[in-house]
């Protein structure tokens, strides 16, 4: 049986906060603002999974009422979510990514994202797509306002019982 799973993220950018990618920090003057680390490509990712096998989303794992989330590293939640996956019986085929944001450039950081969600995820590189463009100026995201990450997944796993 083949699942699909799609998922959006959007934070605010601000100055003062970091912004990490996939678990990587990418130097930036503005980073996202979040309850927990803000890596808006790892929440997309984690939803996308969670939506692919039927299950709850970020919100609703990683609340945050829940103080233990304040400032969480996304990373680690998604290892749990990737626990959760494979718990089900289901195998990630791929995933596959866009970044929305002006600045900065992220074409030297796109290899670094691959490698460490391949490795949390247990997947090959080439089972990994990070693409990211710019908003051409427009909107909260082409005024540097805001960052957005979709992300599909395609999973594997046991037939309907």
């Amino acid at each position: 049986m083949i699942k699909v799973g799609f998922a959006k993220d959007i934070h605010e950018l601000k100055e003062g906060f970091s912004l990490l990618l996939g678990g990587i920090k990418i130097p930036s003057s503005k980073g996202a603002v979040s309850y927990s680390d803000g890596d808006c490509l790892t929440h997309s990712i984690i939803d996308a999974l969670l939506g692919a096998i039927g299950n709850s989303d970020i919100g609703e794992m990683f609340s945050n009422k829940d103080l233990k989330n304040n400032g969480r590293l996304s990373i680690e939640m998604l290892k749990e979510v990737y626990k959760i996956i494979v718990q089900e019986g289901f195998l990630i085929n791929n995933i596959d990514c866009f970044i929305s944001l002006e600045k900065p450039n992220l074409g030297e950081y796109k290899k670094l994202i691959k490698k460490s969600l391949a490795e949390v995820l247990h997947l090959k590189l080439d089972q990994i797509s990070i693409k990211a463009g710019t908003n051409e100026g427009f909107g909260a995201v082409g005024e540097e306002k805001a960052i957005v990450c979709y992300c599909i997944c395609s999973l594997e796993g046991k037939e309907n019982e």
